[in-house]
């Protein structure tokens, strides 16, 4: 697959939205509408694993991960929220103190609202992804504060790193993945807007293709698609035909993976949308790709392409339409993308 890179330069004015009359249609760059951080100064040194999610009331939430540096005890997971175009200062919510003796670092916060319900903040705490387990928080007030922890029952461990999606029939389908014994992908379904979940089994064996971190595509047949970060150097893919109860075996796609994460999601246009790193080295570029069936996918926008690490995508398309992208920027700081999709 031939990609190009359309490159950002001038058009994009940081923290701003850009106009687009007159602009080029060839200019993919016009379609981002904002580029912003979503602090410019915060009391830990690192951060990573951004989510965003709109809550039913139509408010921006992001988290992340953040303190000395990944897999550091101090590792909490940090909250901010969309006042008025601006964001609220990071506030740390969660944390993996277990007593006075006993400190573990948390992981990959995942935020998903639910067409009913409280806003929902997953997150990993343990040493490592091999002895993680999974906790949630709940919001009862767009992320202005925070309650009801719990760790999470049955082996499930919750979104491994990105959103879950809601079925028609109200199920939530979370991708999820374990690294003790390989890298295996699994998911979890909740009937009772995520009270509990059923754990399905592993749909690889984690030697023949190591793969984690699902995102779950929706198509217009009724299908479900997965996409994900492998240990190959592609992108990996599974398909269902039964709502996510039962997957096809994992394969490999033509698309570039350098063992990191990605996200997708299906526009309501009915296209989809893939962020990821179109390369097998390195977490530079990040790329923005556009798929009519979930197989062909048209590259459509470069995010980045400086040297450094531009990684862990998050996106969610919000009721107004726009396109909404979270990523870690060089491990100091989170970056907001909005994107007019009409004009990919």
């Amino acid at each position: 697959m031939m990609f190009f890179r359309a490159g950002l330069g001038g058009a994009v004015i940081f923290g701003m939205v850009v106009a687009a009359t007159g602009s080029d249609p060839a200019d993919k760059s016009a379609a981002i509408l904002r580029r912003e951080f979503i602090f410019d100064e915060a009391s830990f040194p690192q951060c990573h694993a951004s989510t965003i999610a709109e809550t039913r009331d139509g408010q921006l939430v992001i988290a992340w991960f953040g303190g000395t540096r990944e897999k550091h005890e101090d590792v909490g997971i940090w909250v901010s929220s969309q006042l008025a175009e601006k964001w609220s200062l990071p506030v740390e919510v969660a944390n993996g103190i277990q007593s006075p003796e006993s400190r573990f670092p948390c992981w990959n916060p995942v935020l998903f609202q639910a067409r009913r319900g409280p806003l929902q903040l997953f997150f990993k705490v343990g040493p490592s992804p091999q002895t993680w387990w999974g906790e949630v928080l709940v919001s009862y007030n767009d992320g202005g504060s925070w309650t009801d922890r719990r760790k999470l029952s049955g082996g499930n461990i919750g979104p491994v790193k990105n959103k879950p999606i809601e079925l028609l029939d109200g199920t939530i389908l979370s991708g999820s993945s374990t690294e003790h014994r390989g890298w295996r992908v699994h998911f979890e379904r909740s009937n009772d807007g995520g009270k509990t979940w059923q754990l399905t089994a592993a749909i690889n064996d984690g030697q023949k293709i190591g793969a984690i971190q699902p995102s779950i595509l929706q198509h217009t047949d009724g299908s479900l698609q997965a996409l994900g970060r492998s240990r190959q150097k592609k992108i990996w893919e599974s398909w269902s035909l039964d709502g996510g109860r039962t997957w096809s075996e994992i394969k490999l796609t033509s698309l570039p993976n350098p063992n990191s994460g990605t996200d997708a999601i299906t526009l309501k246009d009915g296209r989809h949308l893939l962020v990821y790193n179109h390369t097998t080295s390195g977490r530079s570029p990040l790329n923005v790709a556009i798929s009519e069936d979930g197989k062909q996918w048209a590259p459509s926008l470069d995010l980045e392409v400086d040297p450094g690490e531009y990684s862990y995508p998050a996106v969610i398309q919000t009721s107004e339409g726009l396109v909404h992208v979270t990523y870690t920027w060089r491990r100091q700081k989170i970056r907001h993308v909005v994107i007019d999709p009409m004009k990919l």
